[in-house]
Protein backbone atom coordinates (compact mmCIF):
# COMPACT_ATOMS: atom_id res chain seq x y z
CA UNK A 1 0.00 0.00 0.00
CA UNK A 2 1.19 3.60 -0.98
CA UNK A 3 1.75 6.16 1.46
CA UNK A 4 0.48 9.84 0.17
CA UNK A 5 3.07 12.69 1.48
CA UNK A 6 0.65 15.51 2.73
CA UNK A 7 1.44 18.77 0.95
CA UNK A 8 2.19 20.79 3.58
CA UNK A 9 4.57 18.60 5.32
CA UNK A 10 6.78 19.53 7.56
CA UNK A 11 10.34 19.60 7.30
CA UNK A 12 12.07 17.65 9.84
CA UNK A 13 15.37 18.03 11.43
CA UNK A 14 18.58 15.93 10.06
CA UNK A 15 21.82 15.48 11.75
CA UNK A 16 24.78 14.82 9.13
CA UNK A 17 27.76 12.88 11.35
CA UNK A 18 31.29 12.36 9.82
CA UNK A 19 34.52 11.45 11.77
CA UNK A 20 37.43 12.66 9.98
CA UNK A 21 39.59 14.12 12.96
CA UNK A 22 42.15 15.49 10.28
CA UNK A 23 39.61 17.85 8.11
CA UNK A 24 40.19 21.21 7.48
CA UNK A 25 36.49 22.27 6.68
CA UNK A 26 33.54 19.58 6.03
CA UNK A 27 30.14 20.53 3.62
CA UNK A 28 27.35 19.16 2.90
CA UNK A 29 26.12 19.26 -0.94
CA UNK A 30 23.46 17.16 -2.18
CA UNK A 31 20.07 17.04 -3.97
CA UNK A 32 18.65 19.25 -1.08
CA UNK A 33 20.66 22.47 -1.63
CA UNK A 34 22.02 22.28 -5.66
CA UNK A 35 25.03 20.40 -4.88
CA UNK A 36 26.26 23.76 -3.61
CA UNK A 37 29.63 23.14 -1.46
CA UNK A 38 29.23 26.39 -0.05
CA UNK A 39 25.68 26.78 1.99
CA UNK A 40 25.85 23.90 4.54
CA UNK A 41 29.38 24.03 6.38
CA UNK A 42 29.38 21.48 9.45
CA UNK A 43 31.18 21.99 12.71
CA UNK A 44 33.97 19.92 14.14
CA UNK A 45 33.80 18.99 17.88
CA UNK A 46 36.55 18.08 20.14
CA UNK A 47 36.81 14.36 19.36
CA UNK A 48 36.89 15.20 15.59
CA UNK A 49 32.91 14.65 14.43
CA UNK A 50 32.05 16.81 12.08
CA UNK A 51 27.91 17.89 12.82
CA UNK A 52 25.58 19.82 10.94
CA UNK A 53 21.70 19.78 11.47
CA UNK A 54 19.67 21.13 8.64
CA UNK A 55 16.13 20.84 7.93
CA UNK A 56 14.44 18.95 4.99
CA UNK A 57 10.78 18.15 3.83
CA UNK A 58 10.02 14.77 3.28
CA UNK A 59 11.48 13.03 0.43
CA UNK A 60 14.39 11.11 -0.42
CA UNK A 61 17.52 13.00 -1.22
CA UNK A 62 21.03 12.19 -2.40
CA UNK A 63 23.96 13.97 -1.21
CA UNK A 64 28.27 13.83 -0.30
CA UNK A 65 30.60 14.78 2.05
CA UNK A 66 32.63 17.74 1.03
CA UNK A 67 35.90 17.25 2.70
CA UNK A 68 39.04 19.75 2.57
CA UNK A 69 37.79 19.75 -1.34
CA UNK A 70 37.35 16.24 -2.04
CA UNK A 71 34.00 14.59 -1.94
CA UNK A 72 33.35 11.58 0.21
CA UNK A 73 30.38 9.48 0.49
CA UNK A 74 28.79 8.61 3.86
CA UNK A 75 30.39 6.14 5.58
CA UNK A 76 26.93 5.50 7.51
CA UNK A 77 24.50 5.86 5.10
CA UNK A 78 23.43 3.53 1.89
CA UNK A 79 24.62 4.61 -1.37
CA UNK A 80 23.23 4.75 -5.40
CA UNK A 81 25.15 5.24 -8.71
CA UNK A 82 24.67 8.88 -10.15
CA UNK A 83 25.03 9.72 -13.78
CA UNK A 84 28.74 9.88 -13.50
CA UNK A 85 29.35 6.27 -12.11
CA UNK A 86 29.84 7.07 -8.88
CA UNK A 87 27.68 6.56 -5.78
CA UNK A 88 26.03 9.21 -3.27
CA UNK A 89 24.70 8.66 -0.25
CA UNK A 90 20.92 9.01 0.28
CA UNK A 91 18.79 9.58 3.09
CA UNK A 92 14.98 9.54 3.04
CA UNK A 93 13.20 11.92 5.29
CA UNK A 94 9.73 10.84 6.71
Amino acid sequence: MATKMCATARPKSIAFKLFSPKAKRVSIAGSFNNWDTSKLTAKKDTKGNWVLKTSLKPGRYEYKFFVDGSWMNDPNAATVYNSYGTQNSIVEVK
